[in-house]
C-alpha cells in the first residue's frame, strides 16, 4: 500500500529523517557517483514529501516556497529508489509536490534545476527548459519552469 506524507522539517521523526538522508545518499552520492554536500542546511526551510510503499520510503522531494531557494517556488532532491522506478512514483511524488505548492502555497510558477537526462520526464509534467545547460556537482543540469 502506498501513501504520501507532507511534513515540515520539525514534523519529521528521527526515523523519517534518517530514511530521507539514506535514500538521497544511496541515489545521489553512491549510484550517481557524485561526491557533494547533500546535507546543506536547507532542509530546515523545506517541506518534505515522502512516498511510502509498504512503510518503506521509495520516493521523495523537498519543496520551497518562493524566495527560500530560488525567487520562485521550487522542487528539488527528487529521488526514487532504484528498483522502484518503473512504477510511476516519480510522477506521483512530483504531482503531489506541484499540487501542494499550487493549493497550499498559492503558487503559479515553479522552478527546478533538473538533471538534463530527465528533461523529457519533466516536460511530461509541464516544465519548460529555460536557458542553457550548466554543471552542478559535475552533473549536467538545466533550469526548467512550470506555469500552473
Amino acid at each position: 500500500m502506498e501513501s504520501i506524507e507532507i511534513k515540515s522539517f520539525s514534523e519529521l521523526s528521527t526515523a523519517e529523517l534518517y530514511a530521507i538522508l539514506q535514500l538521497r545518499s544511496e541515489v545521489f552520492i553512491v549510484e550517481q557517483n557524485c561526491v557533494y554536500q547533500d546535507i546543506d542546511n536547507k532542509d530546515k526551510d523545506a517541506y518534505h514529501l515522502l512516498l511510502f510503499k509498504d512503510n518503506i520510503l521509495v520516493a521523495y522531494t523537498r519543496i520551497f516556497k518562493p524566495g527560500l531557494y530560488f525567487s520562485l517556488a521550487s522542487i528539488g532532491r527528487v529521488v526514487v529508489k532504484k528498483g522502484e522506478r518503473k512504477y510511476g512514483y516519480g510522477k506521483d511524488i512530483m504531482n503531489a509536490s506541484i499540487k501542494y505548492l499550487h493549493e497550499k502555497c498559492n503558487v503559479d510558477k515553479i522552478h527546478i534545476s533538473a538533471q538534463t537526462y530527465l528533461i523529457k520526464f519533466y516536460n511530461s509534467l509541464g516544465f519548460i527548459v529555460q536557458g542553457e545547460e550548466y554543471l552542478e556537482d559535475d552533473i549536467l543540469h538545466i533550469k526548467m519552469i512550470k506555469s500552473i
